[in-house]
């Protein structure tokens, strides 16, 4: 029996996610967009290829793979349809601080089922009046013998309806200086009193998801799943687990800018102008040179991030510079892609207005662009101190 190496089995998931994309998805993403309908019968299949579990260790039913994979996997997702990215990606945030951060008796308790997808859901970290400025969450959780008692509001939920397990960042100390001191993080499930899906939110893109408010109201939740036993270690264990997600964010960047690409680079050598393919024209030739070198610069930037998270060190500045250019180009080649298409890129005929419209998300998500500058910013200027 012939053992596969490393690379051989990365190239195995992949292709598999890729054929999966290719089968089950891509003829189904048009409609299911356009109507904002989520695919719960591709999310079971999901469920059955082990993508809920990616990251998990082995010993806790995942596929314990690497995060250079993991970045793989993401841009062959988003490539196809981005929003099926989705389902997973929060998750992995989630399975991710419990795997790290949680107790033996909440590893063995709750990764199993996550990797499944059997519990599934993601990072409930977002408020109405707080969203990249994690400190200024406002929902409570106070301490009532051995349950705690939550209260507030989060939005901006991504598998809110469908989902049935959180991470849930809460107050527990709204005294604490500095703020993030204060800050907890629990595995909260549906079911009991007090745990309310509030409105399904209308997006511009990233549509065929769910996306929603959550409302506690005196919802109670047992010591047991605050993540680690001990208070105020939430924003930590959070943004550790963030550096995984803007990973998966700019491999997702790097997918839908590729699907963009790739469109516009077949469209322009069928596309005939003054008797002549548009590719042969130096004005197409020097937008798909550039769109091509900053997609792999993305890319590069996005698995290097990966391959320094593998090798387990900190990569707030490496993940946070590969999400901020990824989606930076992606947002730039979704425009230039359909200044290529001309009228066929703004109608729905074509993916190429879906690419753009999704776009956006990628500057806005796991923290602003503009926040992303000020933490890459900082981290330089530490190491660079003098």
């Amino acid at each position: 029996m012939t053992t596969k190496t490393p690379e051989e089995a990365r190239t195995q998931i992949v292709n598999m996610v890729r054929e999966f994309m290719r089968r089950e998805v891509e003829p189904i993403a048009a409609e299911y967009e356009r109507e904002d309908i989520v695919p719960l019968d591709v999310i079971e299949k999901m469920k059955g290829m082990g993508l809920f579990g990616i990251t998990v260790p082995e010993e806790y039913g995942g596929l314990g793979l690497d995060y250079t994979t993991f970045a793989m996997i993401f841009e062959e997702l988003s490539k196809g349809w981005m929003s099926i990215s989705g389902v997973i990606g929060t998750h992995h945030i989630m399975t991710y601080a419990v795997t790290h951060f949680g107790t033996e008796e909440q590893k063995r308790r709750f990764l199993p089922a996550m990797a499944r997808g059997e519990k599934r859901g993601g990072l409930a970290l977002t408020e109405p009046n707080a969203g990249s400025d994690v400190q200024s969450i406002e929902l409570s959780a106070a301490r009532d013998g051995e349950e705690y008692v939550i209260n507030g509001t989060k939005m901006f939920i991504t598998n809110g309806r469908h989902g049935n397990t959180f991470a849930l960042m809460v107050k527990t100390d709204k005294s604490a200086v500095p703020p993030h001191r204060g800050i907890s993080c629990f595995i909260v499930e549906k079911g009991g009193p007090g745990f309310e899906v509030g409105r399904d939110l209308d997006k511009l893109g990233y549509r065929g998801l769910d996306t929603c408010e959550l409302i506690f109201r005196d919802f109670r939740v047992s010591a047991d799943n605050l993540v680690g036993g001990v208070e105020g270690k939430g924003f930590q264990q959070v943004m550790s687990g963030l550096e995984t997600g803007r990973i998966n964010v700019g491999a997702r960047a790097v997918g839908v800018a590729t699907a963009a690409f790739e469109a516009a680079i077949k469209y322009a050598q069928q596309r005939k102008t003054f008797g002549v393919p548009i590719a042969q024209h130096q004005a197409i030739q020097l937008k798909l040179a550039d769109m091509a070198t900053k997609i792999q610069a993305a890319r590069l930037l996005t698995y290097e991030a990966a391959a320094k998270k593998d090798r387990g060190e900190r990569v707030d500045l490496e993940a946070g510079m590969a999400k901020l250019f990824a989606s930076e180009i992606c947002a730039e080649v979704t425009l230039e892609a359909m200044r290529i298409h001309g009228g066929y890129g703004y109608i729905k005929d074509y993916p190429l207005e879906r690419y753009y419209r999704d776009a956006p998300l990628m500057i806005i998500g796991e923290g602003t662009n503009e926040i992303q500058r000020l933490v890459i910013a900082r981290q330089l200027l530490q190491r660079y101190k003098i």
